[in-house]
């Protein structure tokens, strides 16, 4: 009978071992699939923890505050190993993550900071400060280029959703480069709307954006032309390109102004082939994919992901261990070489 026993035993070791542990399972949840950006990163994820073993179980909760606090306590329930959160609210998830913290499941922030909770535990993003430095560089360098014998430039300021950290450094960034030009009078902004209070756009919604530009263009800009546009957000400038055309910009004697963006999404791409949008910033997704992936992978295996930021992330609890990755300003001229030859779009994708 004791032999038996051992048999069975190791019969059913066996079993185990060809079976081997379950895979964990990494829980990804995503704002919104109304931004191609965002369907970018949950693909590039999925692709990538894949790779590297890992169950993934991805969401998406199309920027509904309830529907993303409802899939992110799911997972939990659930059983997820790690969560892998890009907050729509980065202020509403404090509850959710107490929950986490509690069923010892890891939480990286990605590209969104999420604050005034101490369970989060890394934040993965780009330099979001020198996001906005760049944004409003390559609005100065068009301003130069297009309009050399103007001075002052008309400039108007758009800035992100209130609701996302991340809307502050762009805005923060890009005015550390224009308010001085504000101030020795190179660069006027003819409304006065200054400040993310007044210029920031809720949920990032290129129809507020193009509504806003609207008014701005009718009580400001009946008698002078506008030079410039500062815009964080590819979806942004598409609605104020919209608006600006409709009153006759790019044709006759009314040039194109020069419209910033960010995310390098296809159709803003195409607008600044067709000489409409001036720039964007490209972020490669499959970058931050790799350093999530990477994260994830330290923590479960009981090492330390690798961060190169301890200052920047001050969530109101704690200041969150960060990796930054660097972005890349795009013009005409560099779609090319930077998202061509990296691989990021095709040809056929751009035309």
């Amino acid at each position: 009978m004791k032999l038996k026993s051992v048999a069975i035993a190791l019969a059913i070791g066996v079993s185990w071992a060809a079976f081997g542990a379950a895979a964990e399972t990494v829980g990804i949840s995503m704002p919104t699939k109304s931004s191609a950006r965002w369907i970018d990163d949950g693909n590039n994820m999925v692709k990538q923890f894949q790779e590297a073993g890992y169950d993934t179980d991805l969401q998406y909760a199309e920027d509904d505050i309830p529907n993303q606090l409802a899939q992110v306590e799911n997972m939990i329930t659930k059983g997820v190993d790690v969560l892998v959160i890009a907050a729509i609210d980065g202020t509403t998830l404090s509850n959710a993550l107490a929950n986490a913290k509690a069923a010892d499941v890891k939480v990286i922030a990605y590209d969104r900071l999420i604050r005034d909770t101490p369970d989060v535990d890394y934040y993965a993003t780009f330099d979001n400060f020198k996001v906005g430095v760049e944004q409003a560089n390559t609005l100065v360098a068009g301003l130069k280029e297009r309009f050399p014998d103007t001075k002052p430039w008309n400039v108007e300021l758009f800035g992100g959703s209130p609701d996302d950290n991340n809307a502050y450094f762009f805005y923060d960034g890009a005015m550390s480069v224009l308010q001085p030009m504000i101030d020795d009078g190179s660069v006027q902004i003819v409304s006065g709307q200054m400040g993310m209070d007044t210029v920031g756009t809720l949920r990032w919604d290129p129809a507020t954006a193009q509504a806003r530009m609207d008014n701005i263009l009718s009580a400001n800009y009946t008698d002078k032309q506008i030079q410039g546009v500062l815009s964080p957000y590819d979806g942004l400038s598409i609605g104020i390109l919209s608006s600006l055309k409709g009153v006759g910009y790019g044709s006759g004697d009314m040039p194109m102004p020069i419209v910033s963006g960010q995310d390098a999404e296809v159709q803003s791409v195409k607008s600044i082939r067709a000489d409409e949008q001036y720039a964007t910033i490209f972020k490669d997704t499959r970058e931050l994919a790799k350093v999530t992936v990477g994260m994830v992978d330290a923590m479960l295996k009981g090492g330390e992901p690798e961060i190169n930021d301890t200052e920047t992330y001050d969530n109101g609890v704690k200041v969150v261990p960060s990796y930054l990755l660097q972005p890349v300003p795009v013009t005409k001229g560099d779609i090319e070489s930077v998202l061509i030859e990296s691989g990021y779009y095709t040809e056929d994708q751009l035309n």
